[in-house]
């Protein structure tokens, strides 16, 4: 059977990362993890992938004198593999439209927030001080705008009145295990693809929104 050539880009512990090596072990990712590659040097995530005997690479960017050098760099380490899928996971380098560019429509990541709300950091943080009701997680293609790619699709939980930022965090990474390898193997069964920034699920246009997983059964 085809399997969709990724490269996971990492940099902290990588717990999506270890969703998405399970899913590939127990046959439910129909996808081969080329290489996990961080721009920590210190990420938990290359010993999950060592462990997994999944090539594990460093590509750290303080050892650049600029981001120009340092993506010229991880652009050609990704070179050497010509993958099919970038999945980002806790990288939290800001990436150039120069950089992301030639990987359009092959490069995706996933946000702690219901996107378009919340972009950037502390998102759980942001809910609790505006009062939302709802949260959760959203898996977007990458674009030059920070989280701002089309929408893929969307996770939601209800925020109760004695959560903290450490209870939404725990929730809303519950779903991203959940949510992440599903979209991924949605790209392995070639049911998503970019078309004039809309994005197409079985040939359909999704609404800007993308799925709602929790409204909406995408099998």
């Amino acid at each position: 059977m085809f399997k969709l050539n990724t490269l996971v880009l990492i940099g902290g512990s990588g717990t999506n990362l270890q969703y998405m090596i399970d899913g590939c072990d127990n046959g439910f990712l129909d996808i081969e993890i080329q290489a996990v590659i961080s721009h920590n040097p210190e990420a938990y995530g290359l010993v999950r992938a060592e462990q997994a005997q999944i090539p594990a690479l460093t590509v750290d960017h303080r050892a650049f004198k600029n981001r120009a050098e340092f993506e010229s760099q991880l652009a050609r380490v990704i070179g050497t593999f010509e993958p099919d899928l970038i999945v980002l996971a806790g990288f939290m380098r800001i990436l150039s439209a120069e950089f992301i560019h030639p990987y359009l429509g092959k490069i995706i990541n996933i946000h702690p927030s219901r996107l378009p709300d919340y972009p950037g950091l502390n998102t759980h943080k942001k809910v609790l001080e505006a009062k939302n009701k709802i949260h959760g997680a959203t898996v977007h293609y990458v674009t030059s705008q920070l989280d701002g790619g089309p929408i893929i699709a969307q996770t939601t939980i209800d925020v109760e009145e004695n959560d903290t930022e450490s209870s939404l965090k725990a929730k809303v990474q519950l779903t991203e295990y959940d949510l992440y390898p599903k979209v991924i193997q949605w790209f392995a069964e070639h049911r998503l693809h970019l078309d004039n920034n809309v994005v197409y699920f079985d040939e359909q246009p999704l609404p800007q929104t993308g799925i709602q997983l929790n409204n909406e059964t995408a099998n």
